[in-house]
């Protein structure tokens, strides 16, 4: 073994793992190039979003970032006042609280969640809170008031749940308030949010602004309204404000003044007693409304809420509060003889003096058409015609003057012709077709049988309310037809300005002393109880169709001795009107005069 020489070769431990890996080595090695290649992929994500929103849209997302810590607040401006002649409220205002939303607080559906919770509270329906939101975009800058003032209840509920909801507010706001409840309610009208159509017309108006549906609050809206204002405040990551950075201050609505006077509107809705009818009390000299009373009414402050569908289809159906039955068509009956009077003495076929033969009844073309007693009077003049309302009497006036003269004296006296002063929702104007007007819109020839009914105010003669009292004062001022009005700033422009009538001194003068003997002898002798100082008028009991009783009519004016109001009551089935009319315009002459 010696001489023998041996060499040993040590192995290095890294070129033995290369050649020959050992066994679990590989797996981490492929999972530390994965790790390395998804991290690097994440910073390169990063790294380019970061670039993409400070370089490329940097300057509008400092744009969105300010907008998320500035906010401007809605200041609503108080609904200017309605009042009576007399300065009596109708309608105002009053501090009222509000849930407002901001859009960009959250996400869409963060928001469906959201008004789900909310819904309960404020008694407005998930499907109309988004539907607000939507109109309005969630990207809007504005917030969006959803619902209606709040109540000391609901707003100590939804105050608790604010903090959840960083995008939910209460602000305080104006709501409306009908001090007198349902009293003049088809003059005032009712308020509502506007509409997208209302919103388009009017670019200015912020979410949730109020305006005028109905009456003098539609009518008179551009001044009612006022000019909102705003706050522009700094809030904190709650949406809570932390600074005032600047404020507009609303500027609130004109106020507006009617002709209307309180009492009398009151004596009026109370003589009618929740039955269907109305009763009209104009001013005879000037055409100022001081009463415009429909009967029944309904509440205006209910839609300072919001309206459920069961309350509205309740408004629309059964007797009908919405409409305004001081302003429809109904036949007059026996006081549109006053206008037949006035076509037998115009047109010169009969004078002021004139007496015609009554009976128990006229038999043209085989009808007999009766006498308003059952017997004749005999032969009387226009002043007892008036007073004991004979048919007869003007059967045979109508007869010979014709129904062209007839219509032509009914516009003379304001029935038929538009009174476009008033501008309420609803109003028609009186019917007295002729000849040729009934066979265009009929298709059907005109028979004596027609003239003698239009005489004494049946058939297709129709009248409102209205038009009996501009006709009444026309008789009682001396022969002007009066321009009705409700606002007290016509009063004096040109273009409500009394116009003549037409007639003569003398038909007047026969005219009043036929509605002074009606009150003294005749049909409306009852008003003569000493209570009122005398007056002058006319009773009517109009045919409205078999089975159902008529419709009581009466109108009247007074005092006699300086006559300052004309009065037009309707009392819809009513039967006479010497019975149940003429004891509505005997309350409003006691209210009257009472207050003189």
């Amino acid at each position: 073994m010696a001489g023998k020489t041996y060499t040993f070769y040590r192995q290095s431990p890294a070129r033995t793992s290369l050649v020959h890996p050992t066994s679990g080595q590989n797996p981490l090695v492929y999972r530390a190039v994965v790790l390395m290649l998804l991290i690097t992929g994440a910073m390169g994500a990063f790294v380019y979003r970061l670039s993409e929103l400070q370089i490329f849209e940097g300057a509008h997302n400092r744009e969105l970032a300010e907008q998320n810590r500035v906010r401007r607040i809605p200041l609503v401006a108080d609904r200017g006042t309605v009042s009576d002649r007399h300065g009596k409220l109708l309608a105002t205002s009053q501090i009222s609280r509000y849930v407002y939303l901001w859009p960009r607080q959250h996400s869409p559906r963060e928001w469906q969640e959201i008004a789900v919770h909310l819904s309960p509270m404020i008694g407005v329906s998930p499907k109309e809170i988004l539907g607000r939101l939507e109109r309005a975009g969630y990207t809007s800058l504005l917030p969006v008031r959803v619902g209606n003032q709040l109540s000391p209840t609901t707003f100590v509920a939804v105050a608790e749940q604010l903090p959840r909801w960083p995008g939910v507010e209460i602000l305080t706001g104006s709501s409306r308030r009908y001090p007198n409840g349902s009293l003049a309610s088809h003059v005032l009208g009712y308020i509502g949010e506007a509409t997208e159509e209302d919103m388009a017309r009017n670019p200015d108006y912020p979410s949730g602004m109020i305006v005028g549906k109905m009456g003098v609050e539609r009518l008179a809206n551009a001044q009612l309204e006022g000019k909102w204002g705003g706050r522009l405040i700094e809030v904190d990551a709650r949406g809570q404000e932390s600074r005032l950075l600047g404020e507009q201050p609303s500027i609130s609505g004109e106020p507006v003044q009617l002709t209307l006077d309180l009492e009398l509107q009151r004596t009026a809705e109370k003589a009618l007693g929740g039955r269907r009818g109305a009763a009209v009390v104009l001013h005879v000299k000037t055409g100022e409304v001081l009463a415009l009373a429909s009967s029944p009414a309904f509440d205006p402050n209910m839609f300072t809420r919001n309206v459920t569908e069961a309350e509205w289809q309740q408004l629309q159906k059964g007797d009908q509060p919405f409409l305004n039955r001081a302003l429809q068509g109904y036949p007059p009956g026996s006081t549109f003889k006053i206008v037949t009077a006035a076509a037998g003495m115009e047109t010169g076929k009969f004078s002021p003096q004139a007496r015609v033969g009554t009976s128990a009844f006229l038999s043209v073309g085989g009808h007999q058409f009766w006498e308003s007693s059952r017997r004749g009077f005999g032969a009387i003049g226009f002043r007892d015609a008036l007073a004991y309302s004979s048919n007869t009497f003007f059967f045979r006036v109508g007869m010979s003057v014709g129904p062209e003269a007839i219509a032509r004296w009914g516009q003379a006296l304001g029935i038929g012709i538009e009174t476009p002063h008033l501008g309420l929702e609803g109003a028609s104007i009186g019917m007295m077709p002729t000849p040729d007007e009934k066979e265009a819109l009929y298709n059907e020839p005109w028979y004596l049988g027609d003239t003698i009914s239009m005489s004494i105010g049946q058939g297709l003669v129709q009248a409102t309310p209205l038009e009996l009292a501009v006709m009444t004062a026309a008789i009682a001022n001396g022969g002007k037809r009066v321009q009705p009005h409700l606002l007290a700033s016509q009063t004096n422009r040109p273009d409500v300005q009394p116009v003549s009538a037409g007639l003569k001194p003398e038909t007047i003068k026969a005219i009043q002393e036929g509605l002074v003997a009606t009150v003294q002898k005749g049909t409306a002798r009852r008003l003569a109880d000493g209570s009122i100082p005398l007056t002058a008028g006319k009773t009517g009991t109009s045919e409205v169709g078999p089975g159902r009783k008529p419709n009581a009519m009466y109108v009247g004016y007074g005092p006699v001795s300086d006559p300052q109001i004309a009065i037009a009551v309707v009392i819809e089935n009513g039967g006479y009107g010497g019975v149940a009319a003429l004891p509505v315009a005997h309350e409003v002459f006691k209210t009257y005069f009472g207050k003189r």
